[in-house]
């Protein structure tokens, strides 16, 4: 309910160049030979398209593009591709995947961030005239769009913290000329939450115990208690939307199940109405048309769609019918006459498309890469076993062409924790099996997703079982003959970071050799030096992780840290960071990096001085993936692209273990 914004992958780009391929850099093994190794560019680069979608009123198209190698906002007339443009031209870092158009219909909303400081800054860009201009403080601020209706077609509701850092104020906003008017100082909630008619609605805070507070906003300006989220259903149930004459919230609930499901509650008397749930997962997205849900989606080994209203029947099994991939509404037009989706694909590119609902006709319109047509690439294979406490852990596998016999085995960690792994196409999985892994991802106890019993399974567990069950994913492919048990690598970062240092301190002898990007290596530092944006939840983070204000708290910390437990650590390690980090900060790597080689543990370090958690840029994503590919090659005996020109133009400083990386120090 309250977790961060996520950092979205990047991919790739179209030029011919792209479709390069490479010979061999060394001799494989023979139980996995691919007969030639796809560029990393072709798979890490920006993609050709992304986040595409329809204008309100049905008229423009919209979609993100690169323009040299910067993503930017490209519109084009609905039934006129070729008119095609770019309307912002961003020369330093990518926009934000997640965009809206404004009401106006002559305007995009878009955010921007400095050199990963998460720092979202929000402008509106006119389509006409390509004019952008600034909604929100620009340096040091983090806003958020949190409400737009069609009443409104000039403004919007933000919030921003420019105020006070921990909490984030209600603005009306004008998008022609970034007029702003301050409707709401807060000083206590952690989501606002308005309806059409831009009147705040809701507030939630957290209380001492973790537990969510809603609370009801009257006109008087008065507020009185609405319900109250326990601390076991925090992390699976999310206010939504109010329906357009504002008597109905639709919310997506844990209470009193065990899978989340999509509710209707009647402001007035609290009544509320089942709208859609599924027995084996939670309701995690829910597309709406205008304030009406229309289908509400589950993930398990593949994504589902349950119609909500009996008009979706009808589109989801058109949608079905006209390809295969896994499907996300990305926009609709008023009355919900145009449909914007798109295909996920595992082992080939993904598609955006329009299902126009009157003519029931579903038109093409972009390969998302289009540098991946020919190329051999290979499927997602959904797995499933038994933790070694029985609980069912569900992961996804990705083998190399003409795999047989034990293979190097690289597992690849999903950071939040409290996110998930999802079927499609998976840059890293294809990276590695096409070097002759096997790639293995395992949705841990406390990924989300799978009921709240899985996620509350996590509670205390960071590096405790749910390490386990890590430690059980890699045993179940060397149990099953697809790994050589002596060539198990660890690959992950954030929470997957913290996981790889667990891994090369608590259980390394499962593995030849560990990479770790942007990991936690103390909790207690790391809950010290949390954004101050977080600290209003932070009673949260202390029922499920740890609570760093008791003695007893404190030693169960100390004891979950990798940095406390360095007397194991041997195996090679790769340790990469931005800076800029402010949900994990480059501390965290720096003392685990001068305790390492106070032990003479090899260790590689790695810095970019304009990223922050995750990194963002290509040329610095190029960088680190090359280094890394080598890094694996010389420990696990996969093949190995040469880092042809892959190291320039990026910040990347290699700040200790170059000699260890095979081409690194020359």
């Amino acid at each position: 309910m309250f977790a961060a914004p996520i950092d979205r992958r990047y991919f790739l780009k179209t030029t011919a160049a792209l479709t390069a391929t490479w010979p061999l850099a060394r001799a494989p093994y023979a139980d996995a030979a691919p007969a030639e190794l796809i560029a990393r560019r072709v798979l890490f680069d920006n993609p050709d398209y992304s986040s595409a979608t329809v204008s309100p009123d049905g008229w423009h198209l919209s979609w993100l593009a690169p323009v040299d190698g910067v993503r930017n906002l490209f519109v084009a007339r609905i039934d006129d591709l070729a008119s095609a443009r770019a309307v912002t031209r961003i020369t330093d870092r990518n926009i934000a995947p997640y965009y809206r158009w404004a009401h106006s219909n002559n305007h995009i909303i878009f955010f921007q961030e400095h050199d990963g400081d998460e720092n979202w800054r929000a402008s509106s860009v006119n389509i006409r005239n390509n004019a952008v201009v600034a909604l929100s403080p620009p340096q040091g601020v983090k806003s958020y769009l949190l409400q737009a209706d069609r009443k409104f077609a000039n403004e919007v509701l933000l919030t921003h913290n420019g105020r006070d850092k921990r909490y984030f104020d209600l603005y009306r906003v004008n998008v022609l000329n970034g007029a702003s008017e301050l409707l709401y100082e807060n000083n206590e909630y952690v989501q606002l939450v308005c309806d059409a008619d831009f009147q705040l609605r809701l507030g939630v805070k957290v209380a001492a115990d973790g537990s969510a507070e809603v609370v009801q906003r009257h006109a008087s300006g008065s507020w009185s208690p609405f319900t109250t989220i326990p601390p076991g259903d925090v992390m699976g149930t999310e206010l939504l939307e109010f329906s357009a004459d504002g008597k109905t919230l639709y919310m997506i609930d844990a209470r009193g199940r065990d899978k989340a499901a999509l509710v209707a509650v009647e402001m007035s008397t609290k009544k509320t109405t089942l709208l859609a749930a599924d027995e084996e997962a939670d309701i995690t997205h829910v597309s709406f048309s205008g304030r009406r849900p229309m289908a509400a989606r589950v993930d398990t080994a593949h994504a589902r769609w349950l119609a909500v209203d009996p008009a979706a029947t009808q589109d989801l099994a058109e949608l079905a019918a006209y390809g295969t991939g896994d499907i996300t509404f990305t926009g609709r037009t008023y009355g919900g006459r145009v449909v914007a989706a798109h295909y996920e694909r595992d082992a080939e590119s993904g598609e955006y498309v329009l299902l126009d609902r009157e003519t029931r006709e579903v038109r093409p319109l972009f390969k998302q890469r289009k540098a991946l047509a020919g190329l051999k690439l290979r499927p997602l294979e959904p797995v499933s076993f038994p933790a070694r406490d029985g609980l069912r852990l569900n992961g996804y596998l990705t083998r190399p062409e003409n795999a047989s016999g034990k293979l190097p085995l690289i597992l690849v960690i999903h950071g939040g924790p409290y996110a998930r792994d999802y079927w499609g196409f998976r840059s890293t999985h294809q990276w590695l099996a096409n070097r002759g892994y096997a790639v293995l991802s395992v949705n841990y106890r406390g990924s989300t997703g799978y009921g709240k019993a899985f996620v509350n399974a996590a509670h205390h567990e960071w590096g405790g079982r749910m390490h386990d069950d890590l430690i059980d994913t890699a045993n179940w492919a060397v149990g099953n003959g697809l790994a050589d048990p002596k060539r198990v690598g660890f690959f992950g970062g954030s929470y997957g970071g913290y996981s790889a240092l667990m891994a090369a301190t608590r259980t390394p002898e499962v593995f030849a050799c560990i990479v770790d990007l942007f990991g936690i290596s103390n909790l207690l530092t790391f809950m010290a030096t949390i954004p101050p944006y977080w600290h209003p939840w932070f009673n949260v983070w202390k029922n499920i992780v740890g609570n760093p204000d008791t003695e007893e708290g404190r030693a169960f910390l100390a004891d979950r840290s990798p940095l406390n437990h360095l007397e194991r650590a041997t195996r090679p390690i790769l340790i990469a960071h931005g800076l800029n980090d402010v949900r994990v900060v480059a501390a965290e790597s720096r003392q685990m990096v001068d305790a390492l080689k106070g032990r003479q543990a090899p260790v590689t370090y790695l810095t970019f001085r304009d990223e922050g958690h995750g990194f963002v840029r290509p040329v610095n994503q190029l960088a680190f993936f090359a280094v890394a590919e080598a890094f694996l090659a010389k420990h696990l005996g996969g093949l190995c692209q040469p880092f042809e020109g892959d190291l320039s133009g990026s910040t990347m400083k290699v700040e200790a273990g170059a000699e260890l990386v095979p081409g690194l120090a020359g």
